[in-house]
């Protein structure tokens, strides 16, 4: 009976390792926005699957959205293989989703049945974003989520002793900055980036456009004083109707003087016009008489 018909009824149980699981988590956490891979070295028992132990995928084509297993990354892990863990198999592999979930997708599937195509090895996909994972394995001959899955710690079992020794206190000086996993810190300062690059832009066109309407305005105010008629107000003296001294009815000095003259000249005619008919009085009552008292003959 082959190894897929053992299955076929449901699915097979899970044991993976504490230190596995964690050494799979920080494998993710250190490229927050392209995949990575690796591949899973356990036993593979009648019914159950154990995972013992991780290899990861160095000098893996790695992109946003997919990695592949590269010759290099196939040399490296059967050397490692070979050499730490001869007597146990590869059981599957791992990778991750960086932001979108726990799925295998068409291209993920292609690498499973093409590279772990063996009843007893699994897909192991971790998110480290939402820090969700989860674990697809062959039920018959599909490919399914797998639903019994234990963690394994292989250290239980110590047994706790009081040693009467304090726990070490560790001054805040002393502690290394934590490691960013997750990038939100890193999207907030580029958003703050965008945010002052985009105020910086705000700020120059709004510049512009001030600088633009003022050339506007101070070129139509010089259009209107050249193309328009200008209207100036002179004082003028009421009773002679000339300007008062130091205003003249014309711009240029020439005209306002030939004007200024003009206007003396007909107000001296005018004056000598008044003298004259003042000066030719009616004859009086005296002379009357005097005529009137002539002999006639």
């Amino acid at each position: 009976m082959s190894r897929k018909s053992q299955f076929s009824n449901g699915q097979p149980s899970l044991l993976i390792a504490a230190d596995v699981a964690r050494k799979i988590r920080q494998h993710a956490r250190s490229s927050m926005k392209t995949e990575i891979c690796g591949v899973l070295i356990g036993q593979d028992r009648p019914g159950r699957i154990e995972i013992q132990a991780c290899i990861a995928g160095a000098n893996a084509d790695e992109a946003g959205a997919h990695v592949t297993f590269t010759q290099d990354t196939w040399e490296h892990i059967y050397q490692v293989k070979d050499k730490e863990y001869p007597d146990h198999r590869i059981v599957g592999w791992y990778h991750s989703h960086p932001g979108f979930g726990v799925f295998l997708s068409d291209h993920d599937t292609f690498i499973h049945k093409n590279f772990f195509a063996s009843p007893g090895q699994v897909a192991w996909v971790f998110d480290p974003h939402s820090d969700e994972e989860g674990c697809f394995g062959w039920v018959g001959s599909k490919l399914e989520r797998l639903s019994q899955i234990a963690v394994v710690d292989h250290r239980g079992g110590e047994t706790v002793q009081e040693s009467g020794r304090p726990e070490p206190s560790v001054s805040m000086q002393d502690q290394p900055e934590p490691q960013e996993f997750f990038p939100s810190v890193s999207f907030a300062s580029h958003e703050h980036q965008e945010i002052e690059e985009s105020s910086e832009m705000s700020l120059l066109r709004l510049a512009t456009s001030i600088f633009s309407y003022l050339s506007v305005l101070v070129l139509g105010f010089a259009l209107c004083w050249y193309f328009f008629p200008r209207f100036v107000l002179i004082p003028v003296d009421p009773y002679t109707g000339k300007p008062l001294p130091g205003y003249t009815l014309d711009t240029t000095p020439e005209n306002s003087s030939q004007s200024g003259s003009a206007a003396d000249k007909r107000a001296d005619k005018g004056t000598d016009k008044n003298n004259g008919s003042a000066s030719q009085s009616p004859p009086s009552n005296g002379g009357a008489k005097e005529n009137n008292a002539q002999p006639k003959r």
